[in-house]
């Protein structure tokens, strides 16, 4: 038996494929998934970073079958808000925080530190893997991404709207961009996959820039 087997956990969930792949992982380890625990910007009304509106998912939760706490926060009172969910989920019985990082040691130092201050361990499933190799995987277990926010200071917009698939990958990579979109070349939204009960249904709106940032909106359809 691993020493995770049986382990009840919380996640650091985005709404895109490392978080995922990650929680996945821990899955199959043997591990019990309480809570999936998402930072919410309350001035955009969106999930930080992938852009995902609360009704959407509220959809994922429930093709989960996994309830999705959001953290509704400002960026100035980010990190305490995230130490002060994570406090709240060890008093609801997870040990361990699992998070979807791979090699950036500035998020594996951030993360420990906010799960130090809640007295939770934090696990990182996919860690100094290769980049190429986890996407691999991740298409491989029949999970479905679609490419919601480019830096095109990176990554032609053109790839806006994508499904992640071997092809999209390589004109990512073609472009110089790393595959996994690890330096935040390209963010994901997950809405099908092993760990999913039905397709989460969702649509776009019009296209924004914000900087160097190209964004398609993902919305509930």
């Amino acid at each position: 038996m691993n020493k995770y087997q049986g382990r009840k956990f919380v996640a650091s969930y985005s709404g895109g494929k490392d978080s995922i792949l990650a929680i996945y992982r821990a899955i199959k380890l043997g591990m019990k998934p309480v809570t999936l625990i998402i930072t919410y910007n309350i001035d955009m009304e969106r999930s930080w970073f992938h852009g995902i509106p609360g009704d959407l998912l509220n959809e994922v939760s429930a093709s989960l079958g996994i309830p999705i706490k959001l953290i509704k926060t400002s960026a100035k009172d980010y990190a305490t808000n995230f130490e002060m969910e994570l406090k709240i989920q060890k008093e609801n019985g997870a040990e361990v925080c699992v998070f979807g990082d791979i090699d950036l040691e500035e998020h594996l130092q951030w993360c420990t530190a906010r799960c130090d201050e809640a007295g939770i361990e934090a696990f990182f499933p996919l860690w100094q893997e290769d980049r190429k190799a986890l996407v691999k995987e991740f298409i491989d277990n029949g999970f479905t991404a679609n490419i919601s926010v480019v830096d095109t200071d990176r990554l032609s917009k053109k790839h806006l709207g994508m499904t992640l698939s071997p092809e999209t990958v390589a004109s990512i990579t073609s472009e110089g961009a790393d595959a996994c979109g690890e330096n935040g070349e390209y963010h994901t939204f997950v809405s099908d996959g092993p760990l999913f009960r039905t397709p989460v249904s969702f649509c776009y709106g019009d296209m924004v820039k914000n900087g160097q940032y190209a964004i398609l909106p993902i919305k509930k359809n």
